[in-house]
């Protein structure tokens, strides 16, 4: 069985620290630079600690290895612009890491894939102070597009922060619902099933939260500045995987008070059986 931990790190170098050898890789989203002494200890790779957009981001995302038993075989990520056929090409350098992976009880190899969805805004033109993310999700799913080679067959997990929500829009807005529905769509049409985190595996936001739906799954993992986690109400969080190994899967959200870790986003732990 292999053991992840998918984590947006808030780009907290302390933090680094919190990661333990009881997961085998951990899929980062927002990781700075680690400290020399963690750099040694685990595999880190190489490549800046950055993020490309509007501005550049000291933080990018990272699938780095915890267990020594399991190599991490990562594949390198191009910009478009330079990206040739066969390549793996990415719109924003830092939005996504990917790597290769074996089990080394089962010799399995298994494609992990760290994803980040930038906040944006509309046209200057538009006049509006909307910020959105379903548009950088929407590109993070066409970049991860090239490393699907066939309908079925292949053994793919793609986790991450989206900063979308899942099944409902905002203040139980219809239009946005809809907008973020899309999403999942989409990457449902290449291949890969949300599958998590979903209640019970996870604790669910109490007071319910009057936008959430009743019938809803989701549970916590992100809160604000004026919230704590025991507060939180709002999943930003979501793990994907291969149709061939869906029912193999088991995510948890870490998100009760005692067990969330020091970031604004709650560990998920992903178990491989």
């Amino acid at each position: 069985m292999l053991k992840l931990v998918s984590w947006n790190m808030a780009h907290r170098a302390e933090l680094w620290r919190a990661l333990s050898d009881k997961w085998d890789a951990a899929l980062l989203q927002e990781a700075c630079e680690p400290p020399a002494a963690i750099s040694k200890a685990v595999d880190v790779g190489d490549g800046p600690w950055l993020t490309n957009g509007i501005k550049k981001r000291r933080w990018r995302t990272a699938v780095v290895g915890l267990n020594p038993r399991v190599g991490v075989d990562r594949i390198p990520a191009l910009s478009l612009s330079e990206a040739g056929d066969g390549d793996f090409g990415v719109t924003r350098l830092g939005t996504l890491a990917a790597a290769n992976v074996e089990d080394p009880d089962t010799h399995k190899i298994y494609t992990l894939i760290s994803m980040y969805a930038l906040w944006e805004k509309p046209h200057h033109s538009t006049g509006s102070n909307w910020i959105f993310a379903d548009a950088s999700a929407h590109r993070l799913a066409s970049d991860i597009s090239c490393l699907v080679g066939q309908e079925k067959g292949h053994r793919m997990i793609v986790a991450g922060d989206l900063n979308i929500l899942n099944g409902y829009g905002e203040y139980g807005s219809q239009y946005w619902r809809a907008r973020y529905n899309g999403v999942f769509d989409r990457f449902k049409a290449i291949g890969l099933n949300f599958v998590g985190p979903k209640y019970p595996n996870g604790r669910q936001a109490n007071p319910w939260p009057s936008e959430l739906p009743v019938e809803s799954l989701n549970v916590p993992t992100y809160y604000t500045n004026r919230q704590s986690p025991l507060t939180a109400t709002r999943q930003l969080d979501f793990v994907f995987a291969s149709s061939d190994i869906s029912d193999h899967i088991q995510v948890t959200a870490l998100n009760s008070g005692e067990e969330w870790g020091g970031s604004d986003h709650c560990r998920i732990q992903i178990d491989i059986d």
